[in-house]
């Protein structure tokens, strides 16, 4: 039996045995205390702007769809089982949007992944905002819970991020648009998922090899930007059993290559994406660089080519976690 069936079939056998239990309707008026700010639903919004890749396939997840009025805020590409549902919604911009874009499709919700994009500080516009237009505001607990988003370019966090403030999101999505049931239901299986390649990442003794995740550079020839170990790609790898080289509790930290090749990490991860910010979104040019700079290419990584490509989104505090998890474990079962 392959690892891939493996996981599957184990997901399959506890995800039923987890989803026996009955969610609950939600009851209205709810309240909700979000990232600081109590929200008051007296029903399911019905239109709703969503700025933020992650956030927009949680709730096709909970098929809701037809609730959104616009996206905005895109890395890649939606998984296939969404595009469509995301055909018929409106992307008002394929990254941040305008405060005017966003109220003028007359959201009664207004919903983001990051706190930079609808905060004190928001980039789009800060909560009171939107509040005093009578649109609710949601942030993914994801960017606030033990994070603080005022302090340093990326924030900051107080404490080492938890995948249980993903499982939060979920579950208060549930709750906003009663569809709890539908959010119990996701949880167990990312959950079942995730322990199945946990578990086999285990077996192959994951605990005693070393790790370095880069996420892009703002010019090739700079410092790259590397998950530290208290954000969600460091807890990512962690929840395998990999070590980080990268010992900052910064999100993404800044790091030099003469600094990670004197850890000499056991494996290079590397982010794709479809955005072309900076040079080093894309991943060719991270394996052009790879092979030609005079410092990464003495890797033992580089060398005997214990490198692995996920998403730039499985990296992230979002459903495509779980396959990220997975497509590194299947790396190390093959290399062994």
């Amino acid at each position: 039996m392959s690892f891939k069936t493996l996981l599957c079939s184990s997901a399959f056998a506890l995800a039923a045995s987890l989803t026996s239990v009955q969610a609950q309707a939600t009851e209205y008026p709810l309240t909700i205390e979000n990232c600081g700010f109590p929200q008051v639903f007296e029903a399911a919004p019905k239109n709703v702007v969503s700025i933020g890749q992650q956030g927009t396939e949680i709730l096709y997840a909970l098929d809701l769809g037809d609730r959104l009025s616009g996206t905005a805020l895109w890395f890649t590409e939606i998984l296939p089982e969404y595009k469509a549902q995301n055909d018929k919604v409106e992307r008002i911009a394929d990254n941040m949007p305008g405060f005017e874009a966003v109220i003028a499709k007359r959201p009664e919700l207004a919903f983001t992944q990051y706190e930079w994009m609808i905060g004190a500080q928001g980039v789009v516009g800060t909560r009171p905002q939107f509040h005093d237009l009578g649109v609710k505001t949601y942030i993914m607990p994801t960017d606030c819970d033990g994070k603080d988003n005022l302090v340093g370019s990326d924030g900051t966090r107080t404490e080492a991020f938890s995948i249980e403030s993903l499982y939060k999101t979920i579950t208060e999505l549930g709750q906003i648009f009663d569809r709890q049931q539908a959010a119990l239901e996701l949880v167990d299986q990312l959950k079942s998922r995730e322990a199945a390649a946990v578990a086999k990442a285990a077996e192959l003794k994951a605990d005693q090899m070393t790790a370095a995740v880069w996420f892009s550079s703002a010019e090739m020839e700079l410092d790259p930007y590397m998950a530290g170990r208290s954000g969600a790609a460091g807890d990512m790898i962690r929840a395998i059993g990999l070590t980080n080289v990268v010992t900052s509790d910064e999100e993404w930290p800044t790091v030099g290559w003469e600094t990670i090749a004197k850890a000499n990490p056991t494996w290079l991860i590397l982010a794709e994406m479809d955005r072309r910010r900076f040079p080093a979104d894309d991943v060719e040019k991270k394996l052009e660089f790879l092979k030609s700079d005079p410092v990464a290419s003495q890797l033992e990584a580089v060398k005997s080519g214990r490198i692995i490509v996920i998403n730039s989104q499985e990296m992230e505090a979002s459903l495509r976690r779980v396959t990220g998890i997975e497509k590194i474990v299947t790396a190390i079962a093959r290399a062994k």
